[in-house]
């Protein structure tokens, strides 16, 4: 079995009214996106990829890292899963840990967590009793992820609850969306 990590990181970031896009912005002194990317990474599944989109950031991946562009990230957060759909597929993985580039809090511990736990074929970090992301979707989920629109894996998680485990995970999975939440987990 291989898995790869994945980060989420294509969005247009719509709600961030700062200068600049929020993935780049500095964070606890460091660009937003770096934070998570790095948690991945720090994970040692066997591949850690990062799905990039509306903001170029090839100088925010180091260089194990893989990055892969999705072009139709303005369609919304279910493109994105399917490029890493594709990617993992491709490249022969069997389950992907999800997370999401503007969740910086994230611990490699919570993804490492969530990617050991196989027990059902999608399992969710808990993060004080709410599912958050890194959410583990094995191969034999892939297919019922939805393909369009800006839902991801929750929408498969709430129709068919019963594929569904949880792994109770430590530290805070606040994302970024407004230069609010920027100052407010700074």
């Amino acid at each position: 079995m291989t898995q790869a990590a994945v980060v989420l990181a294509a969005g247009g970031a719509s709600r961030f009214d700062g200068p600049g896009h929020k993935l780049t912005t500095p964070f606890r002194g460091r660009p937003l996106v770096e934070w998570a990317v790095a948690a991945a990474l720090e994970a040692g599944l066997e591949e850690t990829v990062v799905v990039s989109g509306a903001v170029d950031l090839s100088d925010h991946v180091p260089a194990e890292v893989t990055l892969i562009d999705n072009h139709a990230w303005a369609t919304g957060q279910a493109s994105s899963l399917q490029v890493a759909v594709a990617w993992a597929r491709q490249q022969g993985h069997t389950a992907m840990v999800i997370g999401l580039g503007d969740q910086p809090l994230v611990p490699a511990e919570a993804w490492r967590r969530v990617a050991a736990e196989s027990s059902k074929p999608i399992v969710s970090a808990r993060f004080e009793g709410r599912r958050r992301p890194p959410v583990r979707l094995d191969a034999s989920v892939w297919d019922l992820l939805p393909i369009s629109g800006d839902e991801g894996a929750r929408v498969l998680m709430a129709s068919r609850p019963h594929l569904v485990a949880e792994v109770a995970c430590d530290g805070q999975p606040a994302d970024v969306d407004t230069v609010e939440d920027l100052s407010r987990w700074s």
